[in-house]
């Protein structure tokens, strides 16, 4: 296998969702500064889903009118455009207009959904391309998606975002200059520590980012030692065949295996008819379930989960939940299982640890063992082990409907963009409307 393919996968992969992740972590530092405060994230959550339209015109389009839409087009497309508009991004953010006599950030807003319908649609039209390249390139693509969650994160503990000190904040009574120290009330006061480089500069480096991914893109289309590893492809003197660079892909099916049946039973008439329709069902509930989970419903109180046990604790899982996601696709890419069992079996686990986290999150903010250390190490390791086995379960997915042809992986972005968006859509009144969660003072909160 090639080294630079695999290098070139995982950039291309990690365009996929680098911009909304960026955007989510760098929150602390906007909020602050526009009018829309802390209601950011309700209409963010109600744009990215918007941005939704996108991947189901790809679906619509390959499932009424296949070979119609041109994919590769499409994907030079939106990286372009999430290029232009994460860079705009860094000179409009703080922009206002006022609608109807109030002051709103329409600028950051309209820029952010072209952000979603670029990663939205990435889901169903980045994985699909990756039937061009061997089986094993797709896991390298698993890893960089992973990556483009915790490349951000990361940047973002470096520029020192959401850092909390407690400043004593002593107020008189009374309010006269004679007072005595019973007439004086001590309370904390949270105080958010200035970054260490502004939100300019991180949505500049979002935009190299989407720059790196297209350049990964245009390689991977183009570059000599990429167009070796297609599968199926002929070569005169190294160079690939004027007739195959301009062929149309169709459907790709894995090679027959020689030690087979010559004609073996098909058990469905989905993809190759490995699997019955009662195990595709079983199959893509799984992603919709799992992709719900981790993309949307636990994301939404991570911070309501973590939080009372400590700014720390909070930074901590986060940025280990960002790790596991790629580590998992790195385990992936050594013990692929393709088991339905396991598959099943650690969807179980990842939901029982998500349960814990939620119960918690509830609870918030006197959660279990609040006043322990063993409370916030607890919690670092339950999002560690959700992101970790939830993760594995995607990657095995993606490469059972590999195997199953480039229509099978246009379903599953599809499927993963639907489980997202119910998700979010349970989530949104919980957290937003009805406020069942609550944060509490990070600095003045006392627990039992």
């Amino acid at each position: 296998m090639s080294l630079l393919t695999h290098l070139l996968a995982c950039l291309f992969g990690m365009g996929s969702w680098v911009s909304i992740n960026g955007l989510w972590v760098e929150l602390p530092l906007i909020v602050p500064q526009i009018p829309e405060g802390w209601l950011l994230p309700s209409y963010l959550s109600v744009i990215i889903q918007m941005a939704n339209i996108g991947p189901l015109f790809v679906t619509l389009m390959h499932r009424f009118r296949p070979g119609v839409l041109n994919e590769t087009a499409v994907i030079y497309l939106i990286i372009g455009l999430g290029t232009v508009a994460s860079f705009l991004l860094a000179f409009f953010w703080k922009e206002t207009l006022v609608v109807d006599g109030v002051p709103h950030s329409v600028a950051l807003l309209v820029l952010t959904f072209f952000l979603s319908a670029v990663d939205c649609t990435s889901s169903v039209t980045f994985l699909p391309f990756t039937m061009r390249l061997k089986p094993q390139y797709l896991t390298t693509y698993y890893i960089g998606e992973g990556v483009s969650g915790l490349l951000p994160a990361l940047v973002a503990l470096i520029q020192g975002v959401g850092v909390v000190h407690c400043i004593n904040n002593t107020q008189s009574l009374n309010h006269s200059l004679n007072t005595s120290s019973s007439d004086l009330s001590f309370e904390l006061r949270a105080e958010y520590q200035p970054a260490n480089f502004s939100v300019e500069v991180f949505f500049f480096f979002l935009s190299a980012m989407m720059l790196v991914c297209l350049v990964a893109f245009l390689l991977l289309n183009y570059h000599p030692s990429v167009a070796r590893e297609y599968p199926n492809s002929r070569y005169t003197n190294g160079v690939k065949e004027k007739s195959d660079t301009k062929k149309q892909w169709a459907e790709q099916k894995p090679m027959m295996d020689p030690y087979g049946p010559a004609n073996p039973k098909r058990k469905s008439s989905f993809g190759t008819g490995s699997y019955s329709w009662m195990q595709v069902v079983y199959i893509f509930v799984i992603l919709a379930w799992v992709c719900a989970l981790s993309n949307t419903v636990l994301p939404s109180v991570q911070s309501y989960s973590c939080l009372p046990y400590g700014n720390k604790a909070f930074h901590l899982s986060a940025t280990m939940a960002a790790v596991s996601n790629p580590l998992a696709c790195f385990i992936a890419m050594f013990f692929p299982i393709r088991s339905l069992v396991l598959m099943g079996a650690l969807t179980v686990i990842g939901s029982g640890v998500g349960a814990y986290i939620m119960s918690m999150a509830v609870m918030s903010p006197c959660p279990l063992l609040v006043n322990e250390s063993s409370g916030g190490v607890i919690m670092v390791l339950a999002w560690i082990l959700f992101i970790l086995s939830l993760s594995y379960v995607k990657v095995i997915i993606g490469i059972i409907l590999r195997d199953e042809g480039h229509s099978a992986l246009v379903w599953c972005g599809a499927v993963v963009q639907l489980g997202s968006l119910l998700g979010a859509v349970t989530m949104f009144p919980l957290v937003s409307v009805y406020s069942f969660f609550s944060s509490g003072d990070p600095c003045n909160t006392k627990c039992p």
